[in-house]
């Protein structure tokens, strides 16, 4: 599991980011930058990367914020630990992962608005470069959702 031929974001692809794309073309968001964080290898780690990701995002004063991962499988843990970091300090998220027949390796009850970029018939790895990677359609769809939980939390009249 992990970085596979079909999950795999080419250079082509981080030029052309559809996210990015989405994201810095909407009126009623703010994109105020990109986070770029590993996938460490031991447990220790990964709880560490999430925790600190979320302060990171916490003294920007973000209301929301999307996460995404390249990888799948044990990346999962990286993933659905820094969305509960982010969720526990008030911060709105959504995500886009590679889900696909087997689900997440680990989840939590702040992981309610994930986009599954999966586009094999199968639901699993196709051996094709760049088949299961975000398309514009997903990146619409995790915005939308992020748009949704910041108005949730939003107070009357604002």
């Amino acid at each position: 599991m992990g970085v596979s031929t079909s999950t795999k974001e080419t250079t082509l692809h981080y030029f052309r980011d559809p996210l990015l794309d989405v994201v810095s073309a909407d009126r009623d968001v703010d994109l105020a930058g990109i986070i770029i964080a590993g996938t460490p290898q031991d447990n220790e780690s990964k709880y560490f990367l999430g925790a600190r990701v979320a302060d990171w995002a916490e003294a920007m004063r973000l209301e929301g914020v999307i996460v995404t991962l390249e990888g799948w499988g044990n990346d999962h843990v990286d993933f659905a630990n820094t969305i509960e970091e982010l969720s526990k300090r008030g911060i709105s998220v959504s995500g886009l992962s590679f889900v696909g027949g087997e689900g997440f390796v680990v989840s939590n009850r702040y992981m309610d608005a994930i986009v599954d970029f999966c586009k094999s018939e199968s639901g699993y790895e196709s051996g094709l470069v760049g088949e299961n990677t975000v398309d514009e359609l997903d990146a619409r769809k995790a915005l939308a959702y992020l748009k949704l939980k910041m108005n949730k939390r939003k107070p009357e009249g604002r």
